[in-house]
């Protein structure tokens, strides 16, 4: 399983190129999970980068899924039609699309962030307005599940 980690401050270079981090990009087993990427407009407008054999899983699955025949259709149109195959040039930049960026609202100081199998693409700003938000919701969260692991570990040892 691939664990994404991790927050990383960038900029967009006059190019609209942008350096993807040798931390998250030496996470990736290329040969396991493909050595090229998609590049994807996900869920609540993020932009996200999937390594290829995760973005053609999460495809396949969503085909699977049995949803009814103009939702599939609608899913396809969308997905493939929103999504780029990229490569990271040799220094580990990538060329952004500037549909993408400019559906995605990416500004020049984006923020890359580990996501279990992508990394996803915030403006700095966007991406410290959702720790706010989100913060209190994420800490009780991770207190319940530490509080569950810690039971399991002790009923085990009963």
């Amino acid at each position: 399983m691939l664990l994404l980690t991790g927050e990383y401050q960038h900029t967009i270079d006059s190019k609209n190129r942008v350096l993807i981090s040798n931390k998250l990009r030496n996470q990736i087993d290329a040969q396991k999970h493909g050595s090229d990427f998609y590049l994807v407009l996900g869920s609540n407008g993020i932009l996200c980068l999937y390594p290829e054999k995760c973005f053609e899983q999460i495809v396949k699955s969503a085909t699977d899924a049995g949803s009814a025949p103009d939702e599939a259709v609608a899913f396809e149109r969308m997905s493939f039609a929103m999504a780029s195959k990229v490569e990271l040039d040799s220094q580990g930049r990538l060329l952004l699309n500037d549909r993408l960026r400019k559906r995605a609202n990416l500004e020049d100081q984006i923020t890359l962030v580990g996501v279990r199998d992508h990394i996803e693409l915030w403006n700095s700003q966007s991406w410290e307005q959702y720790l706010e938000d989100h913060m209190a919701q994420y800490q009780k969260q991770m207190s319940q599940a530490r509080k569950a692991v810690l039971q399991k570990e002790n009923q085990q040892m009963d």
